[in-house]
């Protein structure tokens, strides 16, 4: 007797298409990539980014924040350490989390629209820990 499968043969059909697992990884880190793109062609925006929230040197953020969204992206797209890249830029995204969406200093629409940033940005960071483990666990079979 065959297992059920409770995934409708349509959409398995989908997930087991064989680009679907690399554009789903770029798809995750594109806006990392371009925001490393971004910061790496104007890198005194960059700076003045980092400066308006807070991080100190502002340059040696820029540098690190240009670093990890450029490396660690490509890291996740050729999916080789992934653990690594993925890692990093969920270090980033926290670091951005607690420093441009806090949420608790502000009220109003200002509160909404930041606990809404906040929590998207913990969605990434999860998806950056699910990549790393179907990353491991495809490596391992």
């Amino acid at each position: 007797m065959a297992a059920m499968s409770d995934t409708p043969r349509p959409i398995a059909a989908v997930l087991d298409w064989p680009w679907l697992w690399p554009a789903a990884r770029f798809a995750l880190i594109s806006a990392y990539l371009i925001g490393g793109v971004q910061k790496l062609t104007d890198v005194s925006g960059a700076i003045a980014e980092q400066a308006h929230f807070g991080l100190k040197p502002a340059a040696l953020w820029a540098v690190a924040a240009i670093a990890v969204e450029l490396i660690g992206s490509v890291l996740v797209v050729v999916n080789r350490f992934v653990w690594l890249g993925a890692g990093g830029l969920g270090v980033l995204t926290f670091v951005a989390m607690l420093t441009a969406n806090d949420f608790w200093h502000l009220e109003g629409h200002d509160r909404f629209m930041a606990l809404n940033a906040f929590f998207e940005h913990l969605g990434l960071i999860a998806g950056l820990v699910l990549v790393s483990i179907m990353s491991r666990r495809a490596r391992r079979a």
